[in-house]
């Protein structure tokens, strides 16, 4: 079975990317799980501070080792966001596959250290866990939102620089980079979000060396999506779509049998609405449409 690793370094080989979905609950999993395992296609579950300590961090792992170990399938946990490096030991010592330390917000020889702190962590613990790193800010939320958020990159002065994304990767060591390239975390309600600057992400992936991820994918437009992959983005986030597919179809069980009380019953739309979001994705992001 492929690693983690060697699954994104397939994927870039191909032109194609891994889709990373965020989950909060065990109907969120099972809508990814059913998708990628239909489609056959490797996928990685997403967790971020708040998801996981809803579900529990060593609960987390548990639920992706039981799949990954059963059906002997490349499916992979990582630890969206963490905001400390004391969470993101947390995560490693858990038993995760990757994590991110998100110091997007710090000053940049301090987000330098803080994850460098991180990567040495992760060599020391005995098994293969890759380290990402986020370098220019491109928002928090995972919402709906009616502007950009504030503060985040959205101009080409503000974008990460090759020579900033280069210097990072050389003194932290992380294994992936999550770059601001017009991304936003969230999804604006009125209109697609930002068309991505794939130049700028083309000379990012060659002066960094190493794989880049796209975070804030929900909203970005298709055809940014699949020109972003092939410019050096085999990793891509979702996470909006899906709570926005949850919300929905649970919205409408409720409406349409207000009297039901059996929450599996319940939430068999909710399940289907992120497999269909899912599916879409992944076969946006392996060209299979």
């Amino acid at each position: 079975m492929l690693t983690l690793r060697e699954a994104l370094a397939d994927a870039e080989k191909r032109g194609v990317a891994l889709g990373h979905f965020n989950i909060s609950n065990i109907e969120g999993l099972h809508g990814v799980w059913n998708a990628a395992r239909a489609l056959k296609l490797p996928v990685v579950i997403g967790v971020s501070e708040g998801e996981r300590d809803f579900i529990g961090v060593r609960q987390c792992v548990a639920l992706i080792k039981s799949l990954r170990e059963g059906e002997n399938y490349p499916i992979f946990l990582n630890a969206d966001h963490s905001y400390s490096v004391e969470r993101v030991k947390e995560a490693i010592d858990a038993g995760f596959d990757a994590v991110i330390f998100d110091g997007a917000e710090l000053p940049l020889a301090e987000n330098i250290s803080k994850t460098r702190d991180c990567v040495s962590h992760a060599r020391a613990c005995g098994r293969e866990v890759l380290v990402e790193g986020e370098l220019g800010y491109i928002g928090k939320s995972s919402k709906l939102l009616d502007t950009l958020p504030e503060g985040a990159a959205q101009n080409a002065e503000s974008f990460t620089s090759p020579e900033e994304a280069a210097r990072f990767v050389k003194e932290t060591g992380v294994d992936l980079l999550a770059p601001a390239v017009g991304n936003i975390h969230g999804m604006l309600k009125h209109s697609k979000d930002p068309h991505l600057d794939i130049s700028r992400i083309k000379a990012i992936r060659e002066a960094a060396g190493v794989p880049l991820v796209l975070h804030g994918g929900s909203g970005t437009p298709d055809e940014d999506f699949v020109a972003a992959i092939k410019a050096g983005m085999p990793l891509v986030h979702i996470s909006t779509e899906l709570r926005v597919a949850f919300r929905d179809a649970l919205k409408l069980a409720l409406q349409e049998d207000p009297e039901e009380v059996v929450p599996y019953k319940i939430m068999r739309g909710a399940v289907s609405a992120i497999e269909a979001a899912t599916t879409a994705r992944l076969k946006l992001f392996n060209s299979l449409l």
